[in-house]
């Protein structure tokens, strides 16, 4: 016979779990890329950006964001939970929406951010990103990455390329992500989908054991480590297409970051590889629309033998001039990109300024 608790427990459950696909409910109708849930206030979405109290629904109570990660995790997973004090996963709405989630303790209480993962793959035109991405997709091998802020769009860029080769090719695409976020339907291309902490013990595991799989693109879903992102450049060295992602904000600093991730003494050979393997970097901000919503401004660095060079002599500082004057080789400057969207009334020039890294360099051509 159950006891008081345990039925109490149950209901609590049953009861929130209805609240919660209410909830998950609301973030696709209003069109929200963000859930916050957390005890102490009501529920809060975000919407192109600005985060929005859900304030006619009610405060979350502690045991409830606890009885609702209890619902969504395995036993397994909820134990790692309680052991780590947070963890990532993944979750599936009906209708094929998802959400990649995680969870978290803060002041001895349970807290769940989630970002929602729209069913469909939207193309690089609907996604207002440049028609020059192709150009990527088309590649047989090499390194291309997609850089800047969290919750700026890069997985949704990378889900975009991948789809494309989908549709295009006949090719053995895996990708190792932490955890899955968009579920490809294989089309042209066999597409195997491997998730950190469920399919394979990491990245690097995951990436090693690729070399045995008849591979031809892969996809990193984060670069965490140094043995990860060895492991990708050699990966793009011996005839495989790679896209990967960074939190970092340009293509130099992209290229900074990796070779400082390596001791000194293995520098030099990371250098070299790079210089011979990276296809471009590609890095993106979404930006607040004056119509609403949000719409990408970008920086595009297109690898050719005087970026080889740079990389090199060690001379990556200089990167960003040959971005600027590679116009017509279809480079792309972030500035250049902000000020267009600005001269077509796109966006506000405050705005085009907070997000320049040189506004005074903007002023200049706005």
């Amino acid at each position: 016979m159950k006891s008081r608790v345990i039925i109490r427990h149950e209901r609590i459950c049953m009861d929130y779990r209805k609240k919660f696909d209410d909830l998950l409910d609301t973030v696709i109708k209003e069109g929200a890329s963000d859930l916050h849930i957390a005890p102490g206030r009501t529920p809060v979405i975000r919407v192109s950006g600005y985060l929005i109290p859900l304030t006619k629904k009610e405060i979350v109570l502690p045991e409830e964001s606890e009885a609702i990660i209890k619902s969504l995790l395995s036993e397994e997973k909820y134990q790692i939970f309680l052991s780590n004090r947070e963890i990532d996963f993944s979750w599936s709405h009906k209708g094929g929406n998802r959400f990649r989630c995680n969870a978290y303790f803060h002041g001895g209480v349970i807290g769940i951010a989630m970002r929602f993962i729209p069913k469909h793959v939207k193309g690089l035109l609907d996604l207002n990103l440049p028609p020059v991405l192709e150009t990527f997709v088309d590649k047989q091998q090499g390194f291309f990455i997609v850089v800047g802020p969290v919750g700026h769009g890069k997985t949704t860029t990378l889900a975009s390329m991948i789809e494309m080769i989908n549709e295009r090719r006949s090719e053995h695409i895996i990708t190792i992500e932490d955890p899955i976020e968009y579920v490809y339907e294989p089309k042209k291309s066999v597409i195997d989908q491997r998730e950190v902490g469920s399919d394979t013990k990491g990245f690097h595991e995951a990436l090693s054991a690729a070399f045995r799989q008849d591979v031809d693109v892969i996809l990193i879903g984060e670069m965490r480590d140094p043995e990860t992102i060895s492991a990708a450049v050699t990966a793009a060295e011996t005839g495989h297409l790679v896209f990967s992602t960074l939190h970092t904000n340009n293509a130099a600093q992209t290229i900074d970051r990796i070779l400082d991730s390596f001791p000194a003494n293995q520098q030099g050979q990371i250098r070299g590889q790079l210089a011979g393997c990276l296809a471009g970097i590609f890095s993106q901000r979404l930006v607040p629309r004056i119509s609403g919503g949000l719409i990408p401004a970008y920086e595009l660095l297109i690898s050719n033998n005087a970026v080889s060079n740079l990389i090199r002599d060690g001379r990556v500082h200089e990167i960003n001039t040959v971005i600027e004057t590679g116009l017509e080789q279809g480079m792309l400057d972030l500035n250049r990109s902000l000020a267009e969207l600005t001269r077509a009334g796109e966006i506000t020039a405050d705005n085009a300024r907070s997000y320049s890294f040189n506004p005074k360099g903007l002023d200049r051509i706005i």
